[in-house]
C-alpha cells in the first residue's frame, strides 16, 4: 500500500554543496530501490536551529516528499541515523491528513454554494418588489 509522506532532514551547516547533493541522490535511489517514488524535493537552505544540537546552531533543511510503502520509510531512516553530516531527521505520514483536508474544503465549497445561493435570491427580490410599489403611486 503506497502511502505519502514528508521526511524532513537537517544536515550540518559546514557541509559542502557536492556532498549534500550526493546524500540526496543516495536517499533517491534508496527510495527508487525501494519501489517508492519522491514527489518533491524542497531545499529549504540554512536556518538557525531553536536549540543547540549537536553543537550546532544552524543547519540546512531538506524536506523530501516521497510516496511508498513503510519499508521505504523505514530504510530511509535507518541510513539517516548512521549518515553522520545528518544532525536531526523526522517522518511524517501526511496522506490521512491530506485526505482530511479535502474531505473539510468539500464542506466548506458545498455550505458556500448553498449560502450563496439565497443570498442571490433575497437580493432579487427586493428589486422586484420595489417596481410593483412604484407602478400604484405613478397611477
Amino acid at each position: 500500500m503506497n502511502r505519502t509522506y514528508e521526511l524532513m532532514f537537517i544536515v550540518r551547516p559546514d557541509m559542502a554543496d557536492e556532498d549534500l547533493e550526493k546524500l540526496i541522490s543516495t536517499l533517491e535511489t534508496t527510495v527508487t530501490a525501494a519501489q517508492g517514488s519522491i514527489k518533491s524535493i524542497d531545499r529549504m537552505g540554512k536556518r538557525r536551529l531553536a536549540y543547540v544540537v549537536r553543537k550546532f546552531r544552524e543547519g540546512v533543511y531538506i524536506l523530501l516528499t516521497i510516496e511508498g510503502a513503510g519499508t521505504v520509510v523505514h530504510e530511509l531512516e535507518r541510513r539517516l541515523r548512521v549518515t553522520e553530516p545528518v544532525i536531526k531527521f523526522l517522518t511524517v505520514r501526511i496522506d490521512e491528513e491530506q485526505k482530511r483536508l479535502d474531505k473539510i474544503k468539500k464542506l466548506r465549497d458545498a455550505k458556500k454554494k448553498v449560502s450563496a445561493q439565497p443570498a442571490v435570491v433575497a437580493e432579487e427580490a427586493p428589486a422586484a418588489a420595489a417596481p410593483a410599489a412604484e407602478t400604484p403611486a405613478t397611477a
